[in-house]
C-alpha cells in the first residue's frame, strides 16, 4: 500500500483510496502511474483481488527507457471487501469488457455513494449495463492508447507511450428513460471532485479531460473495428491492413459505424474518420492487435463490445451493418475452433 507523508494539500487530505480491479498489463501499468504519482499524499492504492485473503504482492514495472523498479502492492481479498471498499473514492475497472459487469457486481453495493467509477477497458457498451447497477456513485469512462505487455505475471513492461482520454458519462438521451428517478437525480447532482481529477491527470502521461468523453470513445472504436477483428481473422500484424485487399472492408465497417454514431448524435464524419484509421495502421505497422493476441493465445476476444456494439446499437435504429455482423461472425467461429 502506498501512503502519505505529512505534506499533504488541502486537496488530497479529502481522498483516502483509490481501488484497481484487473491486474492485467494496464492495471498493472496504472497502479504504478498513480502509486509513484501519490507517494508524497494521504493516498493509499491498492488492488481489488478475487482471492478469499488480502495479500502484500511485489509487482515489477519495466519503463520505457528500461528502468527497472518494485512497488509492494495490497491485493485486497474477498475477506476484506466489506472493509475496505467503502474507504475507496476512486474505482478504476481495467478487466477486459466482457468482464465489467460481473466484476462490479459483487463491488458495487460495498461502494460507498460517494465513490467514482472509471472504466478504463476496450470496446463499449458496459458502461450502459454498469450505469443500471450503480448505488449513487458517478461513473466516468476512458481509453488508452498506452502499451504494455506481462513480462511475467507480477512483471509488466510498458512498450508505447500513448494518449489517455477520461471524461464523465453523459447518457444520450434515450437511455435516461432506464433510469430511475433518483438515479438520475443522484447522478446529475455529481461531477468528479478536481481532487480525483487531478491525480488522474497528473499520475497517467499524455493524459486529457474530455467533457465529451463518448465521442472520443466512439472515435477509439472507428479504429478497433477495422484492425481489430481483421488482424485476428488474417493472422497479420496491423501494418498489413494497408494493403488494397483489405480496404472494401475497412471503408465498409467504419462507414457503417459513422452511420450508427449519428444516429446516436455522436458527430463524426468519414473521411476524417477513415484517415485516422490509417493513420493508425502505419503508426503501429508493427504491432499485434489485442483480438489477434487473444485469438492467438485462444483467448475469448471483446469482438461483442467491437463490432458487437455497432450492430447492437444500430438495431435501436433500424440501421443495416451487414459488415459489422460479418466480421462479428467470423471472430466468433474462430473462438469456437479453441475447443475442437
Amino acid at each position: 500500500m502506498i501512503l502519505a507523508n505529512d505534506s499533504t494539500s488541502a486537496n488530497s487530505t479529502l481522498l483516502k483510496q483509490v481501488s484497481i480491479v484487473g491486474a492485467g498489463a494496464i492495471g498493472q501499468l496504472i497502479y504504478h502511474q498513480l502509486s509513484t504519482a501519490v507517494s508524497a499524499s494521504k493516498i493509499a492504492v491498492n488492488v481489488i483481488s478475487r482471492a478469499e485473503h488480502s495479500q502484500l504482492q511485489p509487482l515489477t514495472f519495466t519503463s520505457l527507457d528500461n528502468t527497472e523498479s518494485t512497488q509492494t502492492a495490497e491485493f485486497v481479498g474477498l475477506n476484506d471487501y466489506a472493509q475496505q471498499l467503502p474507504k475507496t473514492d476512486l474505482l478504476i475497472v481495467c478487466v477486459k469488457a466482457y468482464q465489467v459487469c460481473a466484476a462490479l457486481k459483487t463491488i458495487i453495493p460495498m461502494l460507498s455513494a460517494e465513490c467514482h467509477i472509471l472504466l478504463l477497458h476496450n470496446g463499449m457498451g458496459p458502461h450502459l449495463d454498469v450505469a443500471q447497477m450503480l448505488n449513487g456513485q458517478s461513473l466516468s469512462l476512458g481509453t488508452t492508447s498506452q502499451a504494455a505487455l506481462k513480462q511475467s505475471l507480477w512483471h509488466t513492461k510498458q512498450t508505447g507511450k500513448g494518449v489517455t482520454q477520461l471524461g464523465i458519462l453523459q447518457l444520450p438521451k434515450h437511455f435516461k428513460a432506464l433510469e430511475s428517478s433518483s438515479q438520475q437525480k443522484s447522478s446529475a447532482q455529481k461531477t468528479l471532485p478536481e481532487s480525483l481529477k487531478n491525480i488522474l491527470l497528473t499520475a497517467i502521461p499524455q493524459s486529457q479531460w474530455s467533457e465529451d468523453i463518448l465521442t472520443m470513445l466512439w472515435q477509439k472504436l472507428a479504429i478497433n473495428v477495422a484492425i481489430n477483428p481483421l488482424t485476428a481473422i488474417h493472422n497479420c500484424q496491423n501494418g498489413q491492413l494497408a494493403h488494397e485487399q483489405y480496404s472494401d472492408t475497412i471503408i465498409a465497417a467504419v462507414t457503417e459505424l459513422v452511420k450508427v454514431a449519428n444516429a446516436e448524435h455522436i458527430s463524426l464524419e468519414l473521411p476524417s474518420v477513415l484517415n485516422r484509421v490509417y493513420q493508425v495502421i502505419t503508426l503501429t505497422a508493427d504491432n499485434y492487435s489485442s483480438m489477434h493476441q487473444d485469438v492467438q493465445h485462444q483467448r475469448t476476444t471483446e469482438i461483442d463490445s467491437i463490432n458487437g456494439f455497432v450492430v447492437q446499437m444500430a438495431k435501436l435504429h433500424g440501421i443495416a451493418t451487414p459488415q459489422n455482423q460479418h466480421l462479428v461472425d467470423e471472430i466468433k467461429c474462430l473462438e469456437l475452433q479453441y475447443h475442437r
